[in-house]
């Protein structure tokens, strides 16, 4: 372990503590507050159905999500049934196995429904932003 006066990378190495939103426990962070980077994610333990957002929009930014199951015998299995529209015709798509899913700047995206959840399901929100906006 490196003395006081030996630490040279620890600003590359930020603690947080997980948080708790309407749809189960959340790990963030902002590369803008953090790490000064074009990076931020939300990490969330979804535990039950909900829409988690209703309302279509864009964003200038790249994103990416994530839906993977969190059973560690099985993360093949996702457990849940999740619906993400697309486009101005909001063209379904319904997502029931682990799942990327890249969303470039300026697509219109959502409502993003999590319509049936049966165990807790790990869903990463990442973009290619300092700072998430909607």
């Amino acid at each position: 372990m490196a003395g006081k006066d030996e630490i040279k990378y620890g600003k590359y190495l930020q603690e947080h503590a997980v948080g708790k939103s309407p749809f189960g426990p959340v790990y963030s962070f902002s590369g803008e507050d953090d790490f000064k980077s074009d990076f931020s994610l939300f990490v969330i333990a979804v535990d039950h159905a909900s829409v988690m957002e209703q309302h279509a929009h864009a964003h200038d930014f790249d994103m990416y999500l994530v839906f993977c199951g969190m059973d560690p015998q099985n993360m093949g299995e996702l457990g849940a049934e999740i619906e993400l529209s697309f486009g101005d015709e909001g063209e379904k798509h319904i997502i029931t196995k682990p799942t990327t899913v890249y969303i470039p700047k300026g697509l219109k995206h959502n409502p993003l429904i999590f319509k049936r959840v049966d165990k807790p399901i790990l869903f990463l929100h990442a973009t290619i932003a300092p700072r998430y906006r909607a």
